[in-house]
């Protein structure tokens, strides 16, 4: 087994296919082709299904895939390390948040002292952004929940009540709250069930014995706000991520405290990367100065 068959087969299962592999390792395809075919062979194993034009991973490829992100994520880690203008002066942090408000406080300062770092950030619900960071795909989150059963380092930003709104002009503008049972009765537009948000309110309703239908149900938060601000139905969110809308306005839950706890997380094992752990000794310092 050497290094570049390991590499070719990496990239291949990374980027989808023997060309792209070879367009992104600067080699010609059969090069590729060559080195996936040799470390198929001396281990008598078979790593790609191909089939016509698609190429997809066997179940041993997508154990060997898991240990070869770790292997490249090793090595990305000792070149941070040793040339410390890569790491702090320039290279690219990956975040990826359920909502980007929870950054605007850290952003600016990270910004100003590592004017040099490309930053990249994503947006999806919590399970999405905890398979980008354990597929190496993302380098922090930002997610509603604090996790438990996985392997993360875990920097608490916030806890926040989750509200309903509505569109300026709706007949519950006059409401100063909302009970469980009224917002059950009205038109809901719910996030994808992936959504912490709505799995937390949902679960505290359950617990009341109440039950929400959706009338609408859609991908992103944006998504969500938009329906809203139409006018189709009311909408939920944690309080912090409510921002300011002239369309919209907020209604407080009554009857129960939901709340949601917003995180910065990585793993653990990724924690000592010099921008992660930049990243994460910013935003753990600005959450002790805002403690009460």
């Amino acid at each position: 087994m050497r290094y570049v068959q390991l590499r070719a087969f990496h990239f291949v299962a990374t980027c989808g296919g023997f060309s792209r592999a070879a367009e992104a390792l600067c080699l010609t395809q059969p090069a590729i082709s060559d080195q996936v075919r040799k470390l198929e062979d001396e281990y008598d194993v078979l790593l790609f299904n191909r089939q016509k034009k698609q190429v997809t991973l066997t179940d041993f490829g997508k154990k060997l895939l898991e240990i070869t992100h770790r292997m490249f994520d090793i090595e990305h880690q000792a070149q941070e390390l040793l040339s410390e203008s890569r790491a702090l002066g320039a290279g690219t942090l990956r975040i990826m948040a359920d909502s980007a408000q929870h950054l605007h406080p850290i952003l600016g300062p990270f910004r100003k002292r590592y004017p040099g770092v490309f930053i990249s950030v994503g947006t999806g619900n919590t399970a999405e952004i905890v398979d980008k960071l354990c597929s190496y795909e993302a380098d922090v989150g930002i997610l509603g929940e604090i996790p438990k059963s996985r392997e993360f380092n875990v920097v608490k930003l916030s806890s926040t009540p989750i509200i309903a709104f509505a569109a300026i002009g709706n007949r519950l503008s006059n409401l100063k709250s909302i009970s469980l049972q009224d917002l059950a009765r009205q038109p809901l537009v719910l996030r994808e069930k992936g959504s912490k948000t709505r799995q937390k309110l949902e679960e505290i309703a359950i617990a009341a014995g109440i039950t929400f239908k959706p009338s609408i149900e859609a991908v992103g938060r944006e998504a969500i706000r938009e329906i809203v601000a139409s006018g189709a139905g009311i909408g939920i969110v944690s309080e912090a991520e409510f921002g300011h809308d002239e369309r919209l306005f907020k209604i407080p839950i009554s009857g129960c405290e939901p709340l949601m706890d917003e995180a910065l997380i990585c793993l653990k094992e990724r924690s000592k990367g010099n921008l992660v752990s930049a990243f994460m000794k910013m935003a753990r310092d600005q959450s002790a100065a805002e403690a009460p």
